[in-house]
């Protein structure tokens, strides 16, 4: 049983970089768990953790040789910075994972030193989701936060050439709750908002009428990207600059 949506991650080249721009410009709480995870995973990665929704993991390649860093530098040969994994929690990922292979689910074999088991991103809309354990990172229950104050993710949002069979993915493949499929004409779109137990939401949307803004834009990420993920929405008080922008690699949605 998935029991929650701990973090979304991005791959970055300039790691130092990425955890400033978090820390200092958009003031969130970072730790830098790389002293641990350079020599164990040959990989540098830090942890983004405001209040509410799922945190911020920021990941980049460090060492060749080992296979996660390999995996990194592979994304970013390809696609460039950007958002690179889903991660759900489950209190046995092995077993979660010979669930879903039963169910047709592709769940790859367990990387060397990977503490969590990856799903290939054919089997879910274009997404590499990976099941770690649960309470795979402590979140801390007073997190400091400067202005603007941004939250956690609330809200994924995954572009999909059908909403309605994507859905049918995440609620019957990976059991998570969903809302029925519902036809949004004001952005001219169909979408579905389902329900991790804990963390953000994840919105599947596929576009319906072009002529409308939210339509056309997924229609050429669709284009661009194939099936994946779109954006991320977080909430922010009254000071945030503007409603979304775009930092390495990533769209990110802002609700006040």
């Amino acid at each position: 049983m998935i029991t929650v949506m701990p973090r979304i991650a991005i791959a970055v080249k300039d790691f130092e970089a990425a955890l400033a721009t978090f820390r200092d410009q958009m003031g969130m709480h970072v730790l830098d768990f790389s002293p641990e995870t350079v020599p164990s995973l040959g990989a540098h990665v830090g942890m983004c953790q405001p209040a509410g929704g799922s945190n911020i993991e920021l990941m980049a390649p460090s060492n060749p040789d080992e296979p996660l860093s390999q995996a990194l530098q592979k994304f970013l040969d390809r696609r460039g910075e950007g958002i690179y994994a889903m991660m759900l929690e489950s209190a046995d990922p092995n077993t979660e994972a010979e669930i879903l292979l039963e169910k047709g689910v592709k769940v790859l074999p367990l990387m060397r030193g990977a503490g969590g088991r990856d799903i290939h991103p054919s089997s879910t809309h274009g997404v590499l989701i990976r099941i770690y354990p649960d309470g795979s990172v402590t979140q801390p229950e007073t997190p400091s936060s400067a202005s603007p104050h941004y939250t956690g993710i609330q809200k994924v949002l995954i572009a999909t050439h059908d909403a309605s069979l994507a859905a049918d993915l995440y609620a019957n493949g990976l059991g998570l709750a969903a809302d029925s499929p519902q036809i949004d004409a004001g952005r001219g779109v169909l979408t579905c908002v389902v329900h991790p137990p804990k963390g953000g939401v994840i919105e599947l949307i596929s576009p319906i009428d072009s002529s409308q803004e939210t339509a056309h834009e997924l229609q050429s990420f669709l284009n661009e990207n194939g099936e994946g993920i779109y954006a991320l929405e977080l909430d922010a008080d009254g000071d945030a600059p503007q409603h979304d922008f775009r930092i390495f690699g990533t769209r990110f949605l802002i609700s006040k």
